[in-house]
């Protein structure tokens, strides 16, 4: 397996989940664009595109950061452009750049609700129509979005309804463009984690460090989207897929290495993993109580 040569065009990636799969593709010489808002160092998140890039540079890739707001059309557009003309051409597509508000419908705001449809929703669908040209010619092209199974349980919806039906819509490119470009060879697949990841949007937003605890480090994501990538594109498509299952798939059995050391009680399951999904998992992951039926 190897993403060497390969061109990466990456919404987010400037912290977290996303920077982890750069540098992990990296790894194998490959060229990544990070496509991110953020251009200044912000007082509670840490990364910026720039400093993203040099951190995929030091791992061994290329990198190329560029300051884009993927709800604007013509920065997409440009985005793209920057990113062919540097490298050539693109063969993957990572959409996860993704807004976050949990919050019931009396205090979901219109402006936050506007902002989690565009990101989540229309951004992952603007990104993957602008790349589609640079795939189509592209040897074992793939579109990843970073969204979750498309678990139609009200109780996924109760708490949240706006995030949710956000980053559904997300899942729902997932299953309507992976048929629909299956014709050309573009895989189209969905990578989403068996249980919570320590990240800013953890920490600030969904419980701090006891939460942070009893999460896995992003590498998790970073290693199940490297196995993800180099399946062939025509076999493998229109998978919602769990970083757990597709490593535990390619002969990894100790998943320790992605928990906290100083941690070994039981893992916070993420959102939108079905009941099945844990029942089948070989952690000791637990459901939060708020999405139980």
């Amino acid at each position: 397996m190897s993403l060497a040569g390969k061109t990466i065009f990456m919404s987010g990636g400037s912290r977290g989940i996303g920077l982890a799969m750069a540098k992990k593709f990296a790894e194998d010489g490959a060229n990544v664009a990070i496509a991110a808002k953020t251009a200044e160092p912000h007082p509670k998140l840490d990364g910026t595109v720039y400093t993203a890039a040099k951190e995929i540079e030091d791992a061994g890739g290329q990198a190329l950061p560029i300051v884009c707001d993927i709800r604007d059309e013509d920065g997409v557009r440009d985005a793209v452009k920057a990113c062919v003309d540097k490298f050539g051409g693109i063969d993957i597509c990572i959409n996860n750049a993704s807004a976050i508000s949990l919050t019931p419908t009396p205090d979901t705001t219109m402006k936050r609700y506007d902002l989690m449809n565009q990101v989540n929703a229309r951004g992952t669908f603007l990104v993957s129509q602008t790349c589609l040209p640079y795939l189509k010619k592209a040897e074992n092209p793939h579109i990843v979005n970073i969204a979750p199974p498309l678990d139609m349980k009200a109780k996924w919806f109760k708490n949240h309804v706006a995030y949710t039906m956000a980053k559904y819509g997300m899942s729902l490119c997932t299953l309507g463009m992976s048929e629909e470009f299956r014709p050309d060879g573009i895989a189209v697949n969905s990578l989403w984690p068996m249980t919570s990841i320590d990240t800013a949007a953890v920490r600030n937003v969904l419980g701090g460090d006891s939460m942070a605890k009893m999460s896995r480090l992003p590498q998790i994501m970073a290693d199940a989207a490297y196995v993800l990538l180099n399946k062939s594109a025509k076999d493998f498509t229109g998978n919602f897929v769990i970083d757990e299952f597709i490593l535990a798939e390619n002969g990894v059995t100790d998943f320790s290495v992605y928990t906290h050391p100083d941690y070994d009680g039981p893992l916070a399951a993420d959102f939108f993993v079905p009941d099945e999904f844990l029942a089948k998992s070989k952690s000791k992951v637990i459901q939060h109580p708020g999405y139980t039926d």
